[in-house]
């Protein structure tokens, strides 16, 4: 089994945007391989966790190199409403005419290194969301749980790596009570969470009247990216939103005391934890302004520290770059498996290759002076250098020209005032690459 989902893997990699069975070519042994893995019983050990243990043992020792490492954790809805052959599905929510959406909560931890380099998939849960009863869910059923169990699983992690600093990094769904209580009982882990609730604090003030009226500590610049947005109104809607820019944003930071009664305990508990708080100063004309307030364990104690902490959220939004490259270039919404069993092994699979398709993209924008060698087969180089040398560009010798020429395959311009290409000309392009890859080797074979 473990030979049939290396090859699965591998084919499947060769070609993220199609079904397996055409990307197997006709090999109908493969086919009939793949889906004999995917297809196992319900309480066989192929399941998602050992399926990413060998990929995970992989980003362990990619961590170990690092001295600080961020864990994102994240979740994602996936929708399989079109697909009504599926048993076990959720509901993930409903549409305008209150028709219920079926599909799977897929709540991940993706690890980075401090410049947001992506290092691996730590873990993938897989929830099918029932309506909630009258009855108050215990603590494992609520959303809460979520990330619970992914900071615990940081935590065992860490007890591993002594020599690297694990962060673990989130958005305002995070924000629970019960979570800071956790990071308690496992200080090996810091936080750094987006605050979304105002909180009483242990003296009876709020959090975000506390934050905005401490002084000011300095200011720090930080890329915004833009957010489009489509009115429901028009047949043909305008693009509405947030234009990318940079923002200059005023620091302030401040320790507070949080004081509660988690739900699984009988008494109350006290935390001391520091809000970052950045609010922008001139933001565009018709823009809202930027402000965030950020708890962290942390300790912080200057306004760098405060903007590194700053820079640390920021990079959460790796992990959304790669849920859209689960569902855009690997599209697993569209997998039309009979079960959720099923849909959870296909969908591992391409958990570990949507990283690679991302680690492709950035790696070639921050290490661009390594070798090609390191990300592209003997095969792929010979493809990449004879289409750059037929549009009379030299043949790609470091990791940054490959990945150009994989992006120009894709659609990728290559203007001077380009921006570097992005996931999706890249999945694109490697796809493409692939075909004419095969098509190499096929006549190697035959002369």
């Amino acid at each position: 089994m473990t030979k049939r989902l290396v090859d699965s893997a591998r084919r499947q990699g060769e070609d993220p945007l199609r079904a397996f069975t055409a990307v197997a070519r006709d090999d109908w042994a493969a086919v009939k391989g793949y889906y004999r893995l995917i297809d196992q019983p319900e309480d066989s050990d192929v399941t998602p966790e050992h399926i990413l243990a060998p990929h995970r043992a992989c980003t362990q020792r990619r961590m170990q190199a690092q001295a600080t490492v961020l864990c994102l954790q994240d979740g994602t809805d996936l929708n399989f409403t079109t697909r009504p052959q599926t048993r076990g599905v959720g509901v993930i929510g409903r549409n305008q005419t209150g028709a219920e959406s079926l599909g799977l909560h897929l709540h991940s931890t993706l690890a980075v290194n401090a410049d947001g380099l992506p290092l691996g998939v730590l873990q993938a849960q897989f929830e099918a969301p029932q309506p909630r009863g009258d009855a108050e869910p215990a603590q494992e059923e609520k959303k809460s749980f979520r990330w619970i169990a992914g900071l615990r699983d940081a935590a065992a992690l860490a007890a591993t790596l002594p020599n690297t600093r694990v962060i673990s990094v989130a958005d305002r769904e995070a924000d629970a009570f019960e979570l800071y209580v956790e990071q308690q009982r496992h200080p090996a882990v810091e936080l750094v969470i987006r605050a979304q609730h105002n909180r009483r604090l242990a003296d009876g003030r709020r959090l975000f009247e506390v934050a905005r009226a401490t002084a000011s500590r300095g200011s720090v610049e930080l890329p915004v990216d833009g957010q489009s947005l489509r009115t429901k109104t028009s047949k043909r809607p305008e693009r509405l939103g947030r234009a990318a820019r940079t923002a200059e944003l005023e620091l302030r930071y401040t320790p507070i005391t949080l004081r509660g009664t988690p739900a699984d305990a009988d008494q109350p508990v006290t935390l001391e934890l520091t809000v970052v708080h950045a609010l922008e100063r001139d933001p565009p004309k018709g823009e809202k302004p930027l402000e965030w307030f950020v708890l962290t364990t942390l300790t912080v104690a200057s306004a760098e520290q405060a903007a590194e902490i700053l820079r640390w959220y920021r990079l959460r939004w790796r992990i959304e770059d790669w849920h859209r490259v689960l569902k855009s270039g690997c599209k697993i919404d569209e997998l039309g498996h009979h079960s959720v069993e099923r849909l959870e092994r296909a969908i591992a699979i391409r958990l570990v290759i949507a990283w690679r398709v991302m680690l492709m993209t950035l790696l070639g924008r921050e290490a661009p002076e390594l070798p090609p060698e390191l990300l592209f087969s003997d095969v792929e180089l010979r493809v990449l250098g004879d289409y750059a040398q037929s549009r009379r560009r030299p043949r790609p010798s470091s990791l940054r020209a490959a990945v150009r020429e994989v992006a120009i395959l894709g659609g990728y311009t290559n203007r001077n005032h380009d921006p570097p290409p992005g996931h999706q000309l890249m999945w694109h392009g490697y796809a493409k690459l692939t075909t004419m890859s095969f098509a190499y080797a096929l006549r190697d074979e035959i002369e």
